[in-house]
């Protein structure tokens, strides 16, 4: 049974969550404000098992925004899966969210149904691999990562990058030179389950070529109105 962290501050809509998720299979930590999320966390890093987070963004002790950032800066929880609760009015803290690492959000109103389904759908992705790898390691220019160290270097220096990023920088490396819309990457790194926009593939992109620095990220480039191609077209 996946266990999540459900952060919400209104009493009767946790409540009303909590009971549906366990009804569908979940179990929950039930909090209502960031301080008790973090101290949620500090429990789970000591023993206490949790396999994704939900995060309201409008809190009364803090912004939902700094909880995720505190997830992605924790060493243990770094690559836990985090789906973020907005208001259709909170486009900028939707963006500024994917920016800091969340693997999705969902904006109010919304269905129990489809929160589950959400929640599972980014389960699925955090989940091990059951296959091996026919190679442990990947590289095109100065970049390479190490599969199963799952590191990801520039010209021999490590590259800080979440679980998700890690995934999509990966599935560039193996299809180098292709153009790839961001349909095919929503659903060969997010799953053919994701339910999100396109503009989650943005905001991932733009973080890693943060990351990787100028002249690496310069091998990623964009397509306009089509997707994205790692290195010129083959033969180019």
């Amino acid at each position: 049974m996946p266990h999540i962290l459900l952060l919400e501050d209104d009493t009767e809509i946790r409540l009303g969550l909590e009971q549906h998720l366990r009804r569908e299979g979940f179990g929950i930590t039930a909090v209502g404000t960031g301080q008790e999320a973090l101290q949620a966390l500090a429990d789970a890093a000591k023993g206490a098992r949790l396999d994704a987070a939900l995060l309201d963004l409008s809190l009364p002790d803090m912004d939902g925004l700094d909880v995720l950032r505190a997830i992605r800066q924790d060493p243990v929880h770094k690559g836990l899966p985090v789906l973020l609760v907005t208001a259709r009015s909170e486009e900028i803290d939707r963006v500024l969210g994917l920016e800091l690492g969340a693997d999705d959000y969902i904006s109010k109103p919304f269905s129990a149904r489809e929160l589950a389904a959400r929640l599972r759908a980014i389960l699925r992705r955090a989940a091990p691999a059951g296959a091996p790898e026919a190679s442990a390691q990947l590289g095109f220019g100065p970049i390479t990562v190490d599969l199963d160290m799952h590191t990801a270097r520039v010209e021999g220096q490590l590259v800080d990058l979440t679980r998700r990023e890690f995934e999509l920088l990966v599935y560039f490396l193996k299809n180098p030179r292709r153009v790839l819309t961001r349909e095919k990457i929503l659903q060969q790194v997010w799953g053919l389950e994701y339910l999100g926009e396109s503009r989650t593939i943005d905001a991932h992109v733009r973080r890693v070529r943060a990351k990787l620095g100028e002249a690496a990220a310069a091998h990623i480039e964009t397509l306009v109105g089509v997707g994205y191609r790692l290195g010129g077209p083959a033969g180019g």
